[in-house]
C-alpha cells in the first residue's frame, strides 16, 4: 500500500510540475510587445524549478511520515489517495493564487529592480568620489606633517635668535657708555642725585668690563679707556668731597654730628672707592680716624677738666673712716667743716643718680653750674662723663659700621683706633681718683653706674664699649673693697676709752655704720655682689663687737642694756628705711634687739617687784617637782609681798614708765618696752595668784588682800603712754 501512496504522490508531483510548466509558458506568451520588463530571476524563491521538487522530495516524504497528523491518519485508516488529492488540489489553488500575485506585482518588481540598478550606479560614483577624497586627505596629512616640522624648526630658530639677541643687547647696553653719563660725571656736583645715579651705572660698567676682561672679550677693549677715565674723574671728585667734609669737623665750635650724619647719605661713595681705588679709600679712612680721634680726645679732655671745677671742694681723706673718733679732727690745723661737703657714710639723695630718669638724663653743663655756684659729688660728674662717652661711642660705632662697611673685629679695631686715646685718658683719670679716694659710697655708685651703662650698651647691641667697662670695673672694685676693709679695721682698732664721755644714746659710729650699711645694701640689690655681701657681714660683726665693748664701759647692767637697745634700735630703723625687711642685717639686729629688750624688762621689774618675781619663780619650780609644801612656813614673807605690792605698785609703775621714756631716744621703742614690761608684770602677778590658790596657801588670810587681776589690768592700761 505504501508503494501505492508513493506512486500516487509522484503522480501528483508530476502533474503539478506540468501545471507549473504550462503557467510559465503562459506568462512567456503574455509578455508585452515592448519587452520593457525583463524576466524575473527569483533564485531560491522560485518554487517552479524541478531541482527543488526532485532533490528534496524524499526528505519531505520522510518528514511527512513522521508528522503527527500523518501518523494519526495512518492509524485511523484515512484514505491517503483521497487525502493526497485534496492536498494537491489545495496546492494548485495556492500556486495559482501565487502566480496571480507575481503577475500583479510584476510592475513593482521591475520598478524595484530599476531603482536598485540606479542605486548601484550612484553608489559606484560615490565610491569613486570617496576614494578620491581619501587620496586627497592622505596628501593633505603629509603636507600638514611637513608644515609642522617646518614650524618646529622655525620656532627653534626664533628662540635661539631671541636668546642671542637678549644677550647681545645686554652686552651692547653694558658696553655702551652714554653721553649723559660722561657729562654728569665730568660736570655735575657730587651732591646731585643724578651724579649718584650715574655713579651707580658707572660702577656696574666697571664691574662688567672686569668680567669681560676675564673672559677675554674683544669688545671690552673698545670701552676700557673711557671707563678708566671716568673712574679716575669720579674718584677725584669723591675724594675731594669726603675730605672736605672730614676737614669741616675740625672747625672750632662745630657740632660734628651734623656733617657726620650728612655724610651717611653718601656712603656709596666710600663703597665705590673701596671697590675701585683702595689707596684713596684707605687715605680717607685714615684721615677720618685721625680727625675724629683728636676731636674726641680734645672734647672729653676739656669736658672732664671743666667738670672737676664743679666738684665738692672738700672730699674724704684717710681720716674719714667709720671708726675714727670725731675728736681726732678737731686740732688747731684741722680743716673747717664746709657746707658743700658731701656726706661720706650717708646715701641721702646721692642714690638718685642710679634712677632711670637721672641715669640717662642730660649731661651736666659745667659753665652753667659754675654761674650758679652749684657743686656736685664725684659720682654725678662720673655719670655725666660716661653718659656722654656712651652716647658718642654708640653713635660712632654705628657710623663706622654703616659708612665704612665693617663688622665684628674689624669694626672693633676701627673703633679703638678712634676712641682708644680718649678711653685711655678716662682710665688714667679714674685710676688717679681711685688711688686717693676714701669715699666708698662714691666708688660703689660709680661701679653701679658702669654696670647699668654696660646693660644699656648690651641692649643697643654695641659691643665696642665692653672692654672699657670691664677695665673701669677692674679699677673700682679693688678700691671699694680696700676702703671697706679700712673701715672694718678702723672699727676693730677703736678704743672705747678714747671716744669721750659715755652716753647711753646711740653712738655716732653705730649711726655711721647704719647709714653706710643701708646705703650699700640698697644699692647692691639690683646687681648683687657676693664679695660685697661678705665684707658687709664682716663689718657687721665688727660693729656688734664694738657696741658690746662700748656697753661694757658702763658700770651698771641697766645702762649697758639701755645703750645696747638704743644702738640696735637705731640700726634697725635706718636699715629698714632702705634695705629689705628680710635682709641678713635686719634679721640679725632684730634678734639682738629682742633679746636685750627682754633682759632689760626683767632688769627694770626687779627693783620694785623683785621679791614677788623671785617667789613666783621659786614656787613654780617647786610645783613642778611637787615640793610646794617646803614654803608652807613662809606666811610672813607672803604677807609682806601681798601688802607691799598692793601699796606701792602704782607708784612703781609710774616711776618705771618715766625712767624708760627718759632712757630711750626713740619714743616708739620706749613705748613698746613699757608695754612689754607691764605685760610681763601682769603675767608675774597672775602667776602669784596661781601659786597662792594652791592648797598649801588657801588657808592664808592675806589672800583676801590680793588685787583682782582684771582690776589690775584695767589700772595698768592707764599707765601705758600714748604717742
Amino acid at each position: 500500500m505504501a508503494e501505492t501512496v508513493v506512486s500516487g504522490a509522484r503522480s501528483d508531483v508530476n502533474s503539478g510540475e506540468s501545471t507549473t510548466t504550462n503557467a510559465m509558458a503562459y506568462l512567456q506568451d503574455e509578455k508585452p510587445d515592448s519587452d520593457l520588463v525583463p524576466a524575473l530571476n527569483l533564485g531560491d524563491l522560485d518554487l517552479t524549478t524541478d531541482e527543488f521538487i526532485l532533490d528534496e522530495v524524499d526528505i519531505h516524504i520522510q518528514a511527512n511520515l513522521e508528522d503527527d497528523l500523518v501518523k494519526e491518519a495512518l492509524k485511523t485508516g484515512v484514505d491517503l489517495r483521497q487525502y493526497s488529492k485534496q492536498v494537491e488540489t489545495e496546492l494548485q489553488r495556492i500556486e495559482q493564487a501565487s502566480i496571480k500575485d507575481y503577475i500583479k506585482e510584476s510592475q513593482n518588481i521591475a520598478s524595484l529592480h530599476n531603482q536598485i540598478t540606479a542605486c548601484d550606479s550612484i553608489l559606484e560614483r560615490m565610491e569613486e568620489m570617496l576614494s578620491s577624497f581619501q587620496s586627497d586627505l592622505s596628501s593633505i596629512s603629509s603636507e600638514i606633517q611637513t608644515l609642522q616640522q617646518q614650524s618646529v624648526s622655525m620656532n627653534m630658530r626664533l628662540k635661539n635668535r631671541q636668546a642671542v639677541r637678549s644677550q647681545l643687547s645686554q652686552l651692547v647696553d653694558e658696553l655702551v657708555v652714554p653721553g649723559a653719563m660722561i657729562s654728569v660725571i665730568l660736570d655735575s656736583p657730587v651732591t646731585e642725585q643724578e651724579f649718584m645715579e650715574q655713579l651707580h651705572e658707572l660702577n656696574n660698567k666697571i664691574n662688567f668690563a672686569k668680567e669681560l676682561s676675564f673672559r677675554e672679550t674683544l669688545a671690552c677693549s673698545d670701552i676700557q679707556d673711557i671707563v678708566d677715565r671716568l673712574k679716575i674723574k669720579a674718584v677725584t671728585k669723591i675724594r675731594e668731597f669726603i675730605l672736605q667734609k672730614i676737614y669741616s669737623f675740625r672747625k672750632p665750635m662745630t657740632n660734628y654730628q651734623i656733617p657726620q650724619n650728612n655724610l651717611l647719605k653718601y656712603r656709596f661713595f666710600y663703597q665705590f672707592l673701596l671697590a675701585n681705588e683702595r689707596s684713596v679709600a684707605k687715605e680717607i679712612r685714615d684721615e677720618y680716624v685721625d680727625t675724629m680721634s683728636k676731636i674726641y680726645y680734645s672734647y672729653f679732655k676739656s669736658y672732664s677738666s671743666r667738670l672737676l671745677k664743679v666738684q665738692y671742694e672738700d672730699v674724704a681723706d684717710k681720716d674719714d673712716l667709720m671708726g675714727v673718733e670725731d675728736t681726732a679732727k678737731k686740732g688747731f690745723f684741722s680743716k673747717p667743716s664746709l657746707k658743700s661737703r658731701n656726706t661720706i657714710f650717708t646715701l641721702g639723695q646721692r642714690g638718685a643718680v642710679l634712677s632711670p630718669a637721672e641715669l640717662e638724663g642730660p649731661i651736666l653743663i659745667p659753665h652753667t653750674a659754675q654761674r650758679g655756684d652749684v657743686r656736685y659729688p664725684y659720682e654725678t660728674l662720673f655719670r655725666s662723663q660716661h653718659f656722654a662717652l656712651l652716647d658718642n661711642g654708640c653713635r660712632e660705632y654705628l657710623f663706622l659700621s654703616d659708612f665704612f662697611m665693617v663688622a665684628g673685629n674689624s669694626a672693633l679695631d676701627l673703633f679703638n683706633c678712634i676712641m682708644g686715646k680718649t678711653l685711655g685718658m678716662f682710665l688714667k683719670n679714674i685710676s688717679t681718683y681711685a688711688s686717693d679716694c676714701y669715699d666708698s659710697i662714691a666708688v660703689f655708685l660709680c661701679i653701679h653706674i658702669i654696670l647699668r651703662f654696660k646693660t644699656i650698651t648690651a641692649k643697643r647691641n654695641i659691643p665696642a664699649m665692653d672692654k672699657y667697662w670691664e677695665a673701669v670695673l677692674e679699677l673700682l672694685w679693688p678700691r671699694f673693697e680696700l676702703i671697706l676693709e679700712m673701715n672694718i679695721q678702723s672699727i676693730r682698732n677703736t678704743d672705747p676709752q678714747k671716744l669721750g664721755v659715755l652716753d647711753t644714746r646711740p653712738h655716732y659710729i653705730t649711726r655711721r655704720y647704719a647709714e653706710f650699711s643701708s646705703a650699700i645694701v640698697s644699692i647692691n640689690q639690683t646687681f648683687p655682689n657676693e664679695r660685697t655681701n661678705a665684707l658687709l657681714a664682716q663689718l657687721q660683726v665688727e660693729v656688734e663687737n664694738f657696741v658690746l665693748k662700748m656697753a661694757a664701759e658702763f658700770p651698771s647692767r641697766k645702762d649697758q642694756l639701755i645703750f645696747l637697745i638704743n644702738n640696735y634700735d637705731m640700726l634697725l630703723s635706718v636699715l629698714m628705711e632702705r634695705a629689705a625687711d628680710d635682709s641678713k642685717e635686719v634679721e640679725g639686729f632684730q634678734q639682738l634687739l629682742l633679746a636685750r629688750t627682754q633682759e632689760f624688762i626683767e632688769e627694770i621689774l626687779s627693783p620694785p617687784f623683785g621679791g614677788m618675781i623671785a617667789f613666783v619663780k621659786e614656787s613654780e619650780a617647786l610645783m613642778e617637782r611637787g615640793q610646794l609644801d617646803r614654803l608652807k612656813n613662809d606666811e610672813a614673807r607672803i604677807t609682806q609681798l601681798v601688802r607691799g605690792f598692793s601699796s606701792t605698785w602704782k607708784q612703781s609703775v609710774e616711776a618705771m614708765s618715766q625712767d624708760v621714756m627718759r632712757s630711750f631716744t626713740n619714743f616708739k621703742n620706749g613705748t613698746s618696752i613699757i608695754q612689754g614690761a607691764l605685760t610681763q608684770l601682769i603675767q608675774y602677778y597672775h602667776g602669784f595668784h596661781k601659786v597662792l590658790s594652791q592648797p598649801t596657801f588657801r588657808s592664808l588670810a592675806v589672800r583676801s588682800e590680793l588685787i583682782n587681776l582684771h582690776h589690775l589690768m584695767v589700772e595698768v592700761k592707764k599707765h601705758k603712754p600714748n604717742f
